[in-house]
């Protein structure tokens, strides 16, 4: 829908067109107690990932008081940021705050869409770009989790060569890369790494391309790697397909991979996951936002605030889960730092 377009639409009209293609949920034109916003990534709620993570961190809170009510959104492979915004004006129009925005693509529509609403309480995962006195920047360390993740794939693989997968060029995912990188050489610093992105910024069909994530894995494994990572949305789904069939190891991204009920099939193979915990953030910020306390700011969750972490499924790691809680234990110290540039880790 173009920006011209939705000028000469009223309110009432652009919700009801919204609603109407699945880019934002109906909701009460009057809620009873307070209303959530969750404005979603590509993929939605209901593609496993940060995405669900966000609405997880929202559903105990929605569970236990029963007049909350929730707004939600969806962003499009081919939205702009015109687009982006009218959805944020419409879900604030509608009685949202606090609205959770997921992903660094809202960042410009937040940035213009805050200040038109200086009541509402605005948190942004994985951005800290918008500054605004009604706005929270809910970050990770995903260099941290992943550097934990590096730490299992160098002491598991057998040929000394791992990879990475990144869906989208960008500085955010360069920090899960950076991080494997550090981690692999702190066990090995001869270990052989290959990298590659599915999509160049602003591209970000790496994101959600399975097929592409399945032929850069089966590469990288043909090329002798064993254990390869992948921080790269749904295209991560192709990557453990592609372990599944030979019979390598994968890593997964944000939250248990190996519990996915559509990556069943893969769950032998993969060897653990980065721990993102979205649910966590999100949670903080709108549990401080409904009791009427100021949020704005940067909120940083990195291992030692429980914000990332990896996972033990399936007991692979069960020789190495001591090495890899004593370096995380140095992180937490500080004694480990964590690089958030490949070219330096």
């Amino acid at each position: 829908m173009q920006k011209k377009t939705l000028r000469k639409l009223g309110a009432s009209l652009i919700a009801g067109a919204l609603v109407a293609t699945g880019l934002i949920a109906a909701a009460p034109a009057q809620a009873a107690g307070k209303t959530i916003g969750i404005a979603y990534s590509l993929g939605g709620r209901d593609v496993p990932g940060f995405n669900q993570l966000a609405y997880i961190g929202v559903k105990p809170l929605l569970d236990r008081d029963k007049t909350l009510k929730l707004i939600e959104s969806q962003d499009s492979p081919t939205a702009t940021d015109d687009q982006r915004a009218e959805r944020l004006r419409l879900m604030a129009s509608r009685g949202a705050n606090p609205i959770v925005v997921v992903g660094f693509t809202y960042a410009n529509a937040l940035g213009k869409v805050a200040k038109e609403f200086p009541k509402v309480q605005w948190g942004i995962v994985d951005d800290s770009s918008v500054t605004a006195p009604n706005v929270q920047s809910i970050v990770f360390k995903e260099e941290e989790g992943s550097y934990l993740v590096g730490l299992a794939a160098a002491m598991t693989t057998k040929t000394g060569k791992v990879g990475f997968i990144g869906g989208v060029n960008t500085p955010l995912i360069a920090k899960f890369e950076a991080g494997f990188i550090a981690g692999a050489k702190a066990i090995n610093p001869k270990i052989q790494i290959q990298s590659t992105y599915i999509s160049n910024f602003p591209d970000f069909s790496g994101f959600n391309d399975p097929a592409k994530g399945y032929e850069a894995a089966k590469g990288m494994y043909q090329n002798g790697a064993d254990v390869v990572y992948a921080a790269a949305g749904g295209t991560g789904t192709g990557m453990h397909k592609a372990a599944s069939e030979l019979k390598k190891w994968s890593i997964g991204v944000d939250a248990d991979e190996a519990t996915y009920p559509a990556h069943a099939a893969y769950k032998s193979t993969i060897l653990t996951s980065m721990l993102k915990r979205v649910d966590l953030g999100t949670r903080a910020f709108v549990r401080s936002a409904l009791a009427g306390k100021k949020t704005a700011g940067v909120r940083t969750w990195g291992f030692k605030q429980g914000g990332v972490g990896y996972t033990t499924t399936g007991g692979y790691l069960k020789d190495v889960t001591k090495v890899i809680n004593n370096y995380a234990k140095k992180i937490s110290t500080g004694e480990v730092k964590v690089p958030t540039d490949p070219k330096k880790a």
